[in-house]
């Protein structure tokens, strides 16, 4: 017998609903702090903001694969290795190849 039991989709659901509508609650925050500042129009066009958006769209995607596609969208999807990476920084999104 395995050392654990698998649960139901029901019983995740019970055990998980309360602390992920916190993080939801979490990014609504996060979001309408950009809105309520100086400079939230210039913060929209930013790549990460825009990257995070799309990521949250892809959200309400049904079934199996979110994880994947919204890993996929902050990544960078070329395969040319860059010849140095001195002095570059990890901004958690593509810049789609501006910096």
């Amino acid at each position: 017998m395995p050392p654990y039991q698998q649960m139901t989709a029901s019983e995740i659901l019970d055990l998980y609903f309360i602390e992920n509508r916190a993080r939801l609650l979490d990014i609504a925050s996060f979001l309408d702090r950009i809105d309520r500042y100086e400079g939230a129009a210039e913060a929209r066009q930013d790549f990460r903001y825009q990257a995070f958006v799309k990521a949250l769209g892809l959200l309400g995607n049904e079934g199996q694969g979110r994880t994947e596609a919204i890993q996929s969208s902050f990544s960078d999807p070329t395969s040319e290795p860059l010849t140095s990476a001195v002095g570059l920084k990890a901004f958690g999104a593509w810049d789609g190849g501006k910096r």
